[in-house]
């Protein structure tokens, strides 16, 4: 998301698909978190779906703001305003609907505005999260 100090970024872990129809995502928030204030002003936001050889981008976003942007060949800014961070199989833009404080943490909704997938989307696996790491799906 935009911010009038820069671009703002996260890893969000709990990104969920919430509605098709209207489509819907939904993520939380940390209030402790160092982009929650930029996530409580903005309007609209892109979310990343990265694949799983995009781990070091998933770790980036969730160490320190400083460093999220640094590197200005992995991103640029949208028309719209928004950073996209580059080489992401899937990315979407959205606009936030509601925020629902809960716990030490707020629920984000968003209404999905466009989707983009790159031409090798479908041939990427995702890049999941669980106990703490991050893993690809496998095969059962």
């Amino acid at each position: 998301m935009s911010s009038p100090d820069g671009p703002v970024g996260f890893t969000a872990t709990s990104f969920a698909s919430l509605s098709l129809d209207p489509p819907l995502v939904s993520f939380n928030i940390a209030r402790t978190s160092s982009s929650y204030a930029a996530a409580q002003q903005a309007d609209t936001m892109v979310v990343h779906l990265l694949g799983e050889h995009q781990r070091a981008v998933a770790t980036r976003f969730s160490r320190a703001a400083s460093e999220r942007f640094a590197d200005t060949a992995m991103w640029e800014t949208l028309d719209s305003g928004e950073p996209h961070v580059l080489g992401a199989p899937t990315w979407m833009r959205v606009r936030i609907d509601q925020r629902i404080d809960i716990g030490d943490h707020t629920l984000v909704i968003a209404r999905v505005l466009s989707i983009h997938a790159e031409p090798d989307a479908d041939d990427t696996a995702p890049l999941l999260y669980h106990r703490g790491a991050y893993h690809r799906p496998e095969e059962l």
